[in-house]
């Protein structure tokens, strides 16, 4: 081979092998290259991991420091916590699930006394028979072991109730424990000892106090009938008195006697009841009773203020409502008489009315009864309506009463009525007049309304003639509800006018202005209406009796009339044309005997007093002095009826009522006692009537009462025990 081609091969050789090293460097710098970036990468890893370690160091330093201070903060927590557990004064302990004491404060260990035994671990079981054992409870009156086997079924109950322990230094200890979810039991024993001293004081006094308060009731209870016995006797021998023949300044005299003395007695009768109501001894006493009637029976006891001061006093009572409810007539009877009482009092001229409705709920067997009084007297101003309710306030001012009364009236009715569940309230106004009135909610008695009588065919358009818009309102009401048309007429002279052939009875007012009654009755029969029936409503039925022209009526009635009164003496008119004025039943066949009445009465002016006032009436009346006399006389006299009194010497009305039903057991027969008691306040019927009595009345005693009695009393085989000219108005 030629050099030129040994040296061109070289040089191909030198520049194959510098492309190769060439080559192989880059490729050695490429890995240069990425072995640099790697180192440099683990090199961040490794200061990353060792940042994260120093991170990780410094933080496990901060756990254990905060952990540190955290235990220091628990453990000085714990010794606030046990300090101010040691500081309380009533112990505090800690049981675990096994009843074994964990710890407890000085309070609690200080019961003990300082006994070894009492330490941590030690078992409540064990506590209990150390308390027995060292004699550190007093258990009494229970026997030890069954007093620790109370506390032991006590303490092992899920939840413990609370408990009073008794230490041997007449201390009192409350326990109370709260067991947790796990078992462990948290006590407390808390020192009650004061508390308990406190209510001991407490009832010590209360017992004092309830002492004080039954003299206080014995003592008004003996003043009651120490007043009243001689009281009957002034207010009784002077109503005889008025009714004999005197002369203007005797009867003066004689009426002065018993309104002091009627005047005495209200006062009497507040004092008495307030004083019961404060000491809570105000029972009720729930029986049947008409309340129409009770209302009626009222308004008859006070026509004679209502008489003497002109005025009309009217009882509307809703058509639709029942009379007959179950309650205490007593009470109900006192509420109404102060407020009609009141009324009439205080209102000069016009009328008082006595307004009574309410809704039957047949379901649950009551009725909601409101019962308002109206009056049309001076009314009272808005910020004495609160006031005249307060205990001895009125209306008027001390230095220029012109009524007289205690101020308790409103009070006592108010308290009575919030006794029997209702409410009391007034609507007035100055000029206006008043509106007293209270909300009952009764049981019904009887929830069927008395059937109504029926009319005579010819008895279908009445004439009613009353000065009094209310009075002819309520007469219409009452007529409508028999089918009766009705034309009214306020005065004589109205009617006379409007008078003609289809009216087929007329009821006129006695009193009225122009043309009275007995005028507009002349006036027609002087027409020659002699075939029209005329009823007289009138407050004073002697008067109109007394009058020449009362031959001219065919019926004198009381008013306010009674609406059963009224539709029985409409029935009668059309049964017998002639009539009987005055209401007296003409078919009432004639009685073979007197009825026998015993009075059982130890006080010889009371028995003065009881003979003149019944001395009218057609009965056989004897006398016992003691209940010893009145059993005997029973026996032998076989009375009809008795009044007794309750307190005589020997044996009392109470002990003889009892003798006399013993008597009676068996033999089908029991004779109507009724009490006569000068006790007001042992005077209610849960007392008095259950010795077998049947009623009773608080002397001083009314004619009017005892004349009802008798007239109650009165069996089918005697005849009627007041006659028809004799004079009940006393």
């Amino acid at each position: 081979m030629s050099l030129a081609n040994k040296l061109a091969e070289e040089r191909r050789a030198r520049l194959a092998a510098e492309r190769l090293l060439a080559l192989k460097e880059a490729e050695l710098s490429a890995a240069n290259r990425k072995l640099g970036r790697h180192a440099l990468a683990l090199t961040r890893q490794i200061g990353e991991t060792r940042a994260e370690v120093e991170t990780v160091r410094d933080e496990n330093e901060k756990v254990k420091s905060d952990l540190t201070a955290a235990n220091a903060k628990i453990e000085l927590a714990e010794r606030r916590l046990w300090l101010s557990i040691q500081t309380i004064q009533d112990g505090f302990a800690f049981f675990d699930a096994d009843s074994r004491l964990i710890g407890a404060n000085a309070a609690y260990l200080g019961v003990f006394d300082g006994l070894d035994d009492v330490a941590p671990g030690v078992s409540y079981i064990r506590l209990l028979e150390l308390l027995i054992d060292e004699g550190l409870v007093d258990p009494d009156p229970e026997d030890p072991a069954d007093w620790r086997q109370k506390m032991i079924a006590r303490w092992t109950a899920p939840n413990p109730k609370p408990t009073v322990i008794r230490l041997w230094n007449d201390k009192y200890i409350k326990l109370i424990d709260q067991r947790g979810h796990g078992g462990d039991v948290v006590s407390l024993a808390l020192d009650i000892t004061p508390t308990v001293r406190y209510e001991a004081e407490l009832r010590a006094a209360r017992e004092r106090a309830e002492a004080a308060n039954r003299a206080k009731s014995a003592f008004l209870a003996n003043m009651s009938h120490e007043i009243r016995t001689p009281m009957n006797g002034v207010v009784g021998m002077a109503d005889l008195l008025m009714e004999t023949a005197l002369d203007d300044d005797q009867r003066l005299y004689a009426s002065t006697i018993k309104s002091s003395g009627e005047a005495l007695l209200v006062i009497i009768n507040d004092v008495l009841d307030y004083s019961k109501i404060e000491a809570d001894r105000m029972a009720l006493h729930p029986e049947p009773f008409d309340l129409e009637r009770c209302i009626h029976e009222i308004v008859m006891l006070l026509q004679p203020r209502v008489r003497d001061k002109g005025l009309d006093l009217l009882v509307d009572y809703d058509l639709f409502l029942p009379t007959q409810f179950k309650g205490d007539p007593g009470r109900v009877r006192q509420v109404l008489t102060n407020l009609i009482g009141n009324a009439v009092k205080f209102t000069a001229t016009g009328h008082v009315l006595v307004r009574v409705t309410g809704v039957p709920d047949p379901a649950s067997g009551k009725c909601a009864v409101h019962l308002a009084i109206e009056d049309t007297g001076p009314g009272i101003p808005s910020k004495k309506q609160d006031h005249i309710f307060g205990e001895f306030n009125q209306l008027e001012e001390a230095r220029n009463r012109q009524f007289e009364g205690t101020g308790l009236g409103l009070a006592i009715s108010k308290r009575l009525v919030g006794i029997m569940g209702g409410q009391m309230w007034v609507d007035s106004a100055p000029g206006q007049g008043s509106c007293f009135g209270f909300r009952l909610t009764l049981p019904l008695a009887n929830t069927n309304r008395p059937a109504l009588p029926a009319m005579p065919r010819g008895l279908r358009h009445a004439m009613i003639v009353d000065d009094l818009a209310v009075n002819r309102a309520i007469l219409e009401k009452q007529l409508d509800q028999l089918g009766i048309r009705v034309t009214a007429c306020a005065s004589g002279d109205e009617a006379l006018e409007r008078f003609d052939d289809g009216v087929d009875i007329v009821l006129t007012d006695h009193n009225m202005p122009g043309m009275d009654g007995l005028q507009l009755a002349t006036a027609l029969r002087e027409r020659g209406r002699r075939d029209v029936p005329v009823l007289m409503l009138t407050s004073s039925p002697g008067a109109v009796q007394a009058d020449p022209s009362a031959g001219l009526l065919d019926g004198i009635l009381q008013k306010p009339v009674p609406r059963g009164v009224l539709f029985r003496h409409l029935a009668a008119l059309g049964a017998d044309p002639s009539g009987a004025a005055g209401g007296q039943d003409a078919t009432a066949p004639p009685t073979p005997r007197r009825m026998r009445v015993l009075a059982a009465e130890d006080n010889r002016t009371n028995q003065l007093v009881l003979r003149k006032m019944l001395q009218a009436l057609d009965i056989e009346l004897r006398f016992a002095g003691n209940g010893h006399e009145a059993v005997a006389l029973y026996r032998g006299f076989a009375p009809d009826l008795v009044f007794m009194d309750i307190s005589m010497p020997g044996m009392d009305g109470k002990q003889a009522t009892t003798e006399i039903r013993r008597i009676e057991a068996g033999s089908g027969v029991r004779v109507p006692i009724v009490a006569l008691t000068a006790h007001a306040m042992q005077g209610d019927s849960g007392e008095i009537l259950a010795s077998g009595l049947d009623h009773y009345l608080t002397k001083p005693l009314q004619k009017a009462q005892l004349v009802e009695r008798i007239v109650l009393a009165r069996p089918q085989g005697a005849r009627d025990p007041v006659p028809a000219t004799a004079d009940q108005s006393g």
